[in-house]
């Protein structure tokens, strides 16, 4: 914090040259910048001993206080200094180089000290860009979105994902004072547009659809710098994490005239997505991005009526306000978008239900550790025993990790585990896999209905079932499964990622030793492809079955409470989880001895008790390790009800 100012006045050679670890340079001048309104950028020139003078950009929080207190309000200050801290170097040339960046919780205040990018040439919100400007616009937003497009691991990121204070009660009055005040200066049908969009506000942020991505969130000219045949992207006071095609309709509904928009809308959403493609991304189709295009041009709106009632009223922003909704509001009824939008109600939005296509292989993305993996579990009715397999396909290393897991209360575990398989062919449906300690093969037999999973091999018995988080090995066993997973209620797709889930009911055999027999019980099924970083954070996880036929699959992280992905679900009817609270007990051999699990908006709060241990260490290619005491658990609500299931904790032990 000796690096942090609050005022431009403070810029001086001492604290600048602290910054720049550069002693001695001389100060020539100081001048504002830009027209920002929630915050202030100054261009600062220097000069080293006997060098050519440079400059840098130091950027504040705005010396007015209503825009101030917005920007502490809102958290905006927050996530651009997050964003430089932590994530800015992943995305590298669209942005400008970052030499500090610091933020003051306690009264909001921050410091962004910036590259100055020279020669460039802002653009300007008023005026609006050719086609050639807006094609150059698109290929860098490309290049922005491409290297985390669907990764979870960053998606998850605190600075992403904060409340969102501008709810639809808030927007509403806002946009009543709103109409008050420039009325006479808005179209009668873009005055409907704003209130269509307002009336729906809180169900259209809740519509997301993988994949999810980087969301700039004020991607415009004002924030883009031009020259020499690229432009640099500022201002990330506003980066969330959600559909990353809300930037691309953002930009091409408020920088392009009506007649540049309408004469060469798909060939630049078309630029955008083929220049993700060149970046290697294979998670989103043409067909999703226009569609995701036309879904996602409503947030101009927001912001256009939002903004101008909480910052610091210029002409210039009145100008810029006026413009962009003119622009904004064409795009929408233009695309007949309003036809999208969710009826006006308080229900929350529809699940999503997985594709029947996507129960096969997918093209590999670029990143070393893309994976695509098919999950399976069961537990048998009687509890005596309980399973899990799982095959994950790491093309770009061309192995697959495989694993599973035979426990039994009481009894040892049995682990067969290889980080190294052979990548079965593509085309290999059944996905067949064979080596010295293994065969195993499986099979969608019906989409999204039924899948067949077999394997024999040797595996491990470990008496101490915390054994295999320590890298101890078991005694030899064979083992064999032979075993159908049969949807047994909705099959279930994430919002946040390219996954889904179905729970069901299994029945085969299997065989331990020489111990074989008939299985009968509940169990889930997941499927999800995408870069998949498992040492980047802890999570937990759980599908449990209760005895009166509710399923119930949740999904928290500790370093996000509230954050939560899941359902719970019964005789067809499904809710969506949106909020998760766990909490464990760990023991000192690092399995867990007890945990509870909270869920809303169903308000499901379940006590569990790990019964039997199918425990996973996991070690990356750099060395980072990650211990999974996987348990099959019985659990408790609190009104009585009993079940069984499976409940996974990742604790990453370093990074």
């Amino acid at each position: 914090m000796a690096s942090f100012i609050r005022t431009p006045e403070e810029i001086d050679e001492e604290w600048l040259g602290a910054v720049l670890d550069r002693p001695g340079l001389e100060l020539i001048d100081t001048e504002r910048i830009g027209t920002g309104q929630m915050s202030q950028s100054h261009r600062v020139r220097i000069r080293s001993a006997g060098g050519e003078p440079q400059s840098v950009v130091v950027k504040l929080a705005s010396d007015d206080p209503t825009s101030r207190a917005t920007g502490v309000g809102m958290g905006i200050y927050y996530r651009e200094v997050a964003f430089y801290r932590n994530l800015a170097q992943r995305i590298g040339d669209p942005l400008p180089g970052c030499h500090l960046a610091e933020y003051d919780r306690a009264e909001g205040w921050f410091t962004l000290v910036l590259q100055d990018i020279q020669d460039s040439v802002q653009g300007d919100q008023i005026a609006g860009c050719g086609v050639d400007d807006a094609r150059v616009a698109l290929r860098t937003l490309a290049r922005v979105h491409a290297p985390v497009l669907g990764d979870v691991a960053v998606g998850t990121a605190d600075f992403l994902n904060q409340p969102d204070p501008m709810n639809q009660e808030l927007m509403n009055a806002l946009l009543a004072g709103f109409i008050e005040r420039y009325g006479d200066q808005v179209a009668p049908e873009h005055q409907e547009v704003c209130r269509r969009v307002g009336a729906v506000r809180d169900a259209l942020m809740a519509e997301q659809v993988p994949p999810l991505g980087l969301v700039h969130g004020d991607y415009r000219l004002d924030n883009l710098l031009f020259g020499g045949g690229s432009c640099k992207v500022v201002d990330w006071q506003t980066v969330s994490w959600g559909p990353a095609v809300l930037d691309v309709a953002y930009f091409i509904g408020s920088c392009l005239s009506v007649d540049d928009r309408r004469a060469h809308e798909e060939e630049l959403v078309r630029l955008y997505h083929d220049e993700l493609m060149a970046q290697g991304v294979s998670s989103l189709s043409w067909e999703q991005c226009w569609d995701g295009y036309r879904r996602q041009c409503f947030p101009g709106i927001l912001m256009t009526v939002v903004a101008p009632m909480l910052v610091q009223r210029t002409e210039r922003g009145d100008q810029m306000f006026m413009t962009w909704l003119a622009r904004n509001a064409q795009q929408i009824l233009d695309l007949d978008a309003l036809s999208l939008l969710p009826e006006p109600s308080a229900a929350p939005p529809v699940p999503l239900r997985p594709d029947p296509g996507d129960e096969g292989r997918h093209p590999p993305g670029p990143e070393p550790l893309w994976n695509e993996s098919w999950y399976f579990d069961a537990v048998a009715d009687d509890e005596s025993l309980a399973l899990y397999v799982r095959l994950g396909r790491l093309p770009n290393q061309g192995v697959v990790l495989y694993t599973a897991a035979i426990c039994r209360p009481g009894r040892p575990s049995i682990m067969l585990i290889d980080p190294s398989a052979p990548l079965p062919d593509v085309d290999d449906d059944a996905q067949l896999i064979e080596t010295d300690r293994f065969w195993a093969k499986q099979l969608c037999e019906q989409p999204l209905e039924r899948f067949a999973v077999r394997l024999r091999g040797t595996g491990e018995a470990h008496d101490d079932q915390s054994g295999p988080l320590r890298g101890e090995t078991g005694m030899p066993v064979e083992v064999e499964l032979d075993l159908v997973w049969e949807t047994a209620g909705v099959p279930y797709a994430w919002r946040q990622s390219t996954r889904y889930e179905i729970p069901c009911r299994v029945g085969g055999t299997v065989r331990v030793g020489e111990e074989q027999s008939s299985f009968t019980g509940v169990g889930q099924r997941d499927h999800s492809w995408g870069s998949r970083d498992w040492w980047a954070m802890d999570w937990m996880w759980s599908a449990l079955h209760l005895q009166d036929g509710t399923h119930t699959h949740a999904v928290g992280i500790p370093q996000l409470p509230g954050f939560g992905v899941g359902y719970v679900q019964r005789d067809g009817e499904l809710m969506e989880i949106t909020s998760v609270q766990a909490s464990e007990e760990l023991s000192s051999n690092g399995l867990i001895e007890s945990a509870r699990i909270r869920s809303e908006p169903d308000a499901l709060e379940l006590e569990v008790e790990p019964v039997a241990f199918g425990s996973l260490r996991l070690e990356a290619p750099d060395g980072r390790l990650s211990l999974f005491p996987r348990a099959m658990c019985r659990v408790r609500t609190t009104d009585g009800r009993t079940g069984v299931g499976w409940v996974e904790w990742n604790r990453v032990q370093s990074s």
